[in-house]
């Protein structure tokens, strides 16, 4: 399972990132969210040693979600070098979570 972020270390982790990083932006409460979670897994250990993998729960950090403009969960968001490369909202594929990281 991915590790999920608070506002406490997402910038280390995400902002300061050696390798690009993806992002999944869920709620406990959200089915699609619940839906996309084992693909998102499953691409972690896909991408191990070439980019990071981690979530983060809109409801405990709300501030993060705010900051980068999610209204909408899940929404995945890719970031290379603390920039925000892409992002997508929704219940996506696994091919179209992975492009995020292309």
């Amino acid at each position: 399972m991915s590790e999920v972020l608070t506002s406490a270390n997402f910038q280390t982790k995400v902002l300061e990132a050696d390798k690009p990083v993806l992002v999944d932006f869920f709620a406990t409460w959200c089915g699609p969210c619940k839906r996309v979670a084992p693909v998102v897994d499953e691409i972690a250990s896909e991408v191990a040693g070439k980019a990071y993998v981690y979530k983060v729960d809109i409801d405990q950090s709300p501030d993060i979600a705010a900051q980068y403009r999610v209204n909408s969960v899940p929404t995945l968001i890719s970031f290379e070098h603390g920039q925000i490369k892409n992002k997508t909202v929704g219940a996506v594929p696994k091919q179209q979570i992975m492009q995020l990281l292309a």
